[in-house]
């Protein structure tokens, strides 16, 4: 194998292990905590009349619906959902 090519195939598992590490589901104890906040959102939603249109699984009042999204979602993905969440009560109220 030339050195080129060896450099290369390094390079791309390298760059492959960066991209899995950087994308990986978040652990037990962060989900608890996504899925305990999330219900904490849903229910200030279902408080307030005009918020309480809200709907689909991001509104879903069932924490396993949470925590189990969350088990298989990145960082960036519970982020988004807490901001989307978060932007609808602001919104609404």
């Amino acid at each position: 194998m030339s050195i080129s090519l060896h450099l290369k195939l390094v390079s791309a598992a390298i760059l492959l292990v960066a991209g899995t590490t950087a994308a990986r589901a978040a652990s037990e104890r962060e989900c608890e905590d996504y899925a305990h906040a999330a219900i904490v959102q849903v229910k200030v939603a279902m408080e307030h009349p005009r918020c309480s249109s809200a709907s689909g699984v991001r509104w879903s009042p069932d924490y396993r619906v949470h925590y189990d999204w969350c088990r298989g979602a990145s960082y960036q993905a519970l982020g988004a959902e807490r901001d989307a969440r978060t932007n609808w009560l602001r919104s609404c109220r």
